[in-house]
């Protein structure tokens, strides 16, 4: 068994709410402890192709990196370690009673602005290598 998804997909604009979730506190310590990384404000919004629809089925039942926040009005949400390039992330699943994009769009987290980094915009498609979860401990 590999030890990594890969996912594909096309960059499309989010809802602009992200940017307030990554930067509180909480969300800013949490991704440092446990995924290497304080994140840029805002994600980077995927439309994921078709082929790779059984990738986020299989994250939604995985565990993944759990992000949880200390007062309980705050949703909770996962991660997982992700890269796209030599850019290193994570993809964050918000819990479901909280998610305002459909299951064909994954966010993406990094210490950069994505779009930049990647020299990327809407429309763009882009390749996200996941870690799968037993592989990251090795």
């Amino acid at each position: 068994m590999r030890n990594h998804w890969v996912l594909t997909g096309k960059i499309v604009s989010g809802v602009q709410e992200a940017a307030y979730f990554t930067q509180l506190d909480w969300v800013q310590e949490q991704c440092m402890e446990k995924l290497g990384f304080r994140p840029y404000s805002g994600t980077l919004n995927l439309e994921i192709s078709e082929e790779s629809f059984p990738i986020i089925e299989a994250l939604q039942e995985e565990e993944g990196v759990k992000l949880i926040p200390p007062d309980p009005r705050f949703c909770s949400g996962k991660a997982f370690p992700a890269s796209v390039g030599a850019t290193c992330g994570a993809i964050i699943i918000p819990a479901e009673d909280v998610r305002v994009h459909r299951n064909t769009i994954v966010e993406l987290m990094a210490p950069v602005r994505l779009k930049e980094a990647l020299e990327v915009d809407d429309g763009d498609s882009i390749t996200v290598v996941v870690k799968r979860p037993e592989a990251q401990s090795t």
